[in-house]
């Protein structure tokens, strides 16, 4: 089947990142010039958005994560679901919100190379999500200050989040059962602030709302603020009003995201899936390095 036929557009949403693609059925029995298109396209615009994909359910949308990769373990997983079918419910009124800018998993030394979301139930107002471009943040930096940013390394811990103790409105849990899990277990890994990324090799600023502290630095907290400044401008992101039947697919190597929480007790629900990432490594060809806690649940199926 040739691109033509398929009748893929990608229409750009935002100056420097994101992108809706449209005339495509997602599912696990896409071919593979559509795969390539899609993946392509993502790597351009670090998130993408598809509308009207109601025909979805959760081993659907496994199905078609596992077209890009390795799909990744879950706290949550979905018992009745067939292994490897790892999907993961956001539910608001059980803990499943993330409203501060982070990227997933950054707490593990292999966080996950993209995140697959799909609507589920949505409030009448509000529940937003917005990405920023962190390879365009290092991009748009000063020589001198990319040369800083370089030579930095910065560790990630869910148990500082979890205690409240950087953002206490970070919520980890994606249910109940998840969020005794995290309170109990504390993963820390010491990542790059500056990352290569393995397909594309832009190199991009690892950060986000689980980092504890850059190492070596009296003045972390001031370091850490300078650069996620540049992460987060406005200029730098998209925010996307969710509809039902939408779906998000995101390089989480490249972006961090926030989950707007503007509609009081309302109900929001979004189910996710993701796929296995490298170990992150530096532009001085150093990896990450896992300081405590056992991640095998983070590694592919």
């Amino acid at each position: 089947m040739s691109l033509p036929e398929l009748s893929i557009d990608v229409r750009r949403v935002a100056g420097n990142i994101g992108a809706e693609i449209s005339g495509v059925r997602i599912g696990p029995d896409l071919p593979g010039p559509a795969v390539r298109r899609i993946r392509d396209a993502l790597l351009e615009h670090k998130v993408v958005f598809f509308r009207g994909q109601h025909h979805l359910d959760d081993a659907a949308q496994a199905g078609f994560a596992q077209l890009f990769g390795e799909l990744t373990k879950a706290y949550a997983a979905k018992p009745e679901l067939a292994s490897g079918h790892n999907v993961l419910e956001l539910d608001s009124q059980h803990g499943g919100r993330a409203p501060s800018w982070h990227t997933d998993a950054t707490y593990t030394d292999r966080p996950p190379a993209m995140t697959f979301l799909r609507t589920v139930m949505l409030p009448p107002y509000g529940g937003d999500t917005a990405w920023a471009n962190t390879a365009a943040a290092y991009a748009n930096l000063g020589p001198k200050m990319r040369e800083f940013a370089d030579g930095l390394r910065a560790v990630h811990s869910n148990g500082h989040v979890v205690q409240g103790k950087r953002i206490p409105q970070l919520v980890n849990a994606a249910s109940r059962g998840e969020g005794s899990r995290m309170k109990s277990v504390v993963y820390e890994t010491e990542h790059p602030v500056v990352t290569v990324h393995p397909e594309t090799g832009e190199r991009a600023i690892l950060l986000g709302a689980f980092t504890k502290n850059i190492v070596g630095r009296e003045d972390s907290e001031n370091v850490l603020e300078l650069f996620e400044k540049r992460v987060t401008r406005l200029e730098n992101t998209v925010r996307w009003r969710w509809s039902l039947g939408d779906f998000a697919i995101w390089d989480n190597r490249a972006t961090q995201h926030y989950a707007i929480h503007d509609y009081g007790d309302l109900q929001r629900k979004v189910h996710r899936c993701t796929i296995a990432g490298d170990v992150p490594v530096g532009v001085d060809g150093r990896r990450s390095a896992a300081l405590k806690g056992d991640a095998s649940s983070f590694a592919p199926v």
